[in-house]
């Protein structure tokens, strides 16, 4: 059974769409656009400013426009990197659970280590994390495995001794790909390509408190 427990960022282990969607509908109004909606926005989150460019502003990597889209983008992010990201509902429980039965939990996300740490020492995460990895932290991110491998590495654990929480299919794929317990999260953003059930994540789970149970007993 697992013996530590790793969560995606954005969709996961935090509700990062409202700053993330706020800083999209910013880069709309340099350009004298209106915002667009919150519900509309947040499937996408999942893929960062990628996703959310494409779908507010109509643009993708290949665009001639897109270097300075992204720019602003991740300036005005900065700007308000915490405004109003929380935890998901039951996170905080389960993060206090895995502390207590002392279980190391952490992070892995493709999202920068520019936007990672400071946004979790925000949210004051960053000092109780045992480990993070981020999307600069290896050559490739999800849905290769080297972000898992690393994480695995640095606490000292096999890969099958590791489980890990995503909300989307790359993250599933990490997981699967270096023999890591995965669990889909319903709660998250999803994206709107590939319904859950197609992940081939392990479980799938529609809150927190279902991450204990598969979780080795307290020491």
């Amino acid at each position: 059974m697992p013996e530590a427990v790793l969560f995606d960022l954005d969709g996961t282990l935090a509700d990062t769409a409202p700053d993330l969607g706020a800083a999209l509908n910013r880069v709309r109004q340099d350009y004298n656009l209106p915002p667009l909606p919150l519900a509309t926005l947040r499937p996408h989150t999942s893929q960062g400013g990628r996703g959310l460019l494409r779908v507010g502003m109509g643009v993708t990597p290949q665009d001639d426009s897109y270097v300075e889209l992204y720019r602003r983008f991740i300036q005005h992010y900065e700007e308000r990197l915490c405004h109003h990201t929380t935890l998901f509902p039951g996170m905080a429980e389960l993060l206090a659970q895995l502390e207590q039965r002392r279980i190391p939990w952490g992070v892995v996300t493709n999202k920068s280590e520019r936007l990672t740490h400071p946004l979790l020492q925000q949210m004051d995460l960053a000092h109780r994390c045992a480990c993070i990895v981020c999307g600069d932290s290896t050559p490739n991110p999800k849905p290769a495995p080297d972000p898992l491998l690393l994480a695995a590495q640095l606490l000292g654990l096999p890969t099958q001794n590791c489980c890990y929480l995503g909300d989307d299919l790359r993250d599933i794929q990490a997981g699967n790909a270096c023999a890591m317990m995965t669990i889909g999260v319903r709660w998250g953003y999803l994206g709107t390509e590939h319904p859950p059930e197609t992940w081939g994540a392990d479980h799938l789970i529609d809150h927190p408190d279902e991450v204990s149970p598969l979780l080795r007993p307290a020491r």
